[in-house]
């Protein structure tokens, strides 16, 4: 008797005529599925590092006794980590993005999460769950953020990384291991690279644009070629990683400097020798454009081109161009600084 009646409660909140700020647009009507919840008009999300994030979670009525959780879903592992949970009164933040999440609340209907300062491990999917004991309903959004995928091998050559290995890598460099999709979207803005590398997922694969001989042949369609799966202790590629903006600037000091002299120099000025990543995002976002070699922290020395011309290169293309790792004794280059 006591459940017939709380369903019935149920039914006529459900009814209830809800404000027209909460009402979804004409022709577009809510899926069937969802009770309580409304579906987002825009499931992805578009933001920077460093910038602050909303994703939207709206209800359309408030049932009794209700929770809402968000979780995070990892590619790594495919597990779910909860951020918050509220039961529209009180809250509990939990996990690494605790001190960086709140919840919107700009009215009672509002449950959307709130992240500040955004960092390249936030990109991903997010899920919206109400829990109210009877039928738990959700809906998933994503967050991307804007940035640029770059190869990166170390100083001994190509395929040195295991999969733990290349995400610490790529870690150091101010970036960190690409998703799948960020490396997919990266190909169709004309990433072409021959070597193999692992992505965030423990997945390896190699984007090519232009098919030829040493890549799997002239007959192979273009394509982010995979070989799936690997052991992430034992099998070795190079990795492809991901930045974002940077919350600073990235600038050249002319001069010939040996490596050792090339950090000296960054310090002199209040900044520290440039990381790859933080050059990569410096010639995405500020179109920093050089065509002098410059050292960077990894011992490799680099320059960004955003206007290809006949006397930086000779390449048709945009990009970070490389010298690969010369001797730190040697000194022919400047070096690329970087001030936070």
């Amino acid at each position: 008797m006591h459940r017939l009646l709380l369903l019935g409660c149920l039914w006529l909140l459900a009814a209830l005529p809800v404000s027209g700020i909460f009402q979804r647009p004409t022709g577009t009507p809510a899926p069937l599925h969802l009770q309580y919840l409304l579906e987002p008009l825009h499931p992805t999300v578009h933001t920077q590092r460093g910038a602050t994030a909303t994703l939207p979670c709206v209800l359309r009525a408030l049932p009794h006794n209700y929770r809402v959780k968000w979780s995070k879903v990892e590619p790594a592992n495919y597990r779910e980590h909860i951020i918050i949970i509220t039961n529209g009164l009180y809250h509990k933040n939990y996990g690494p993005l605790s001190p960086r999440v709140h919840l919107r609340h700009s009215h009672r209907y509002d449950a959307s999460l709130t992240i500040t300062d955004v960092a390249l491990e936030d990109e991903g999917r997010y899920r919206c769950q109400l829990v109210n004991g009877l039928e738990d309903e959700s809906i998933s959004l994503t967050l991307h953020l804007e940035g640029v995928v770059f190869p990166y091998q170390p100083s001994n050559g190509r395929y040195k990384f295991n999969y733990h290995e290349a995400k610490r890598a790529c870690e150091q460099q101010d970036s960190r291991l690409a998703t799948y999709q960020q490396l997919y979207k990266a190909w169709t803005e004309g990433l072409d690279w021959c070597n193999a590398g692992w992505i965030l997922d423990g997945t390896v694969h190699y984007p090519i644009i232009n098919s030829r001989e040493p890549c799997g042949g002239r007959l192979l369609l273009p394509g982010v070629r995979t070989y799936g799966p690997r052991d992430k202790q034992k099998d070795r590629f190079d990795a492809f990683c991901f930045t974002s903006a940077l919350q600073g600037r990235v600038y050249f000091i002319r001069g010939h400097l040996n490596f050792k002299e090339a950090g000296q120099a960054c310090r002199n000025h209040g900044a520290a020798i440039a990381k790859v990543g933080q050059l990569y995002s410096a010639w995405k976002f500020s179109q920093l454009d050089r065509c002098d070699g410059g050292w960077l922290a990894d011992g490799s020395v680099r320059y960004p081109i955003t206007t290809p011309r006949e006397r930086c290169g000779g390449l048709p293309d945009p990009g970070v161009r490389s010298f690969g790792f010369p001797s730190k004794e040697m000194r022919t280059y400047g070096t690329y600084c970087f001030v936070g």
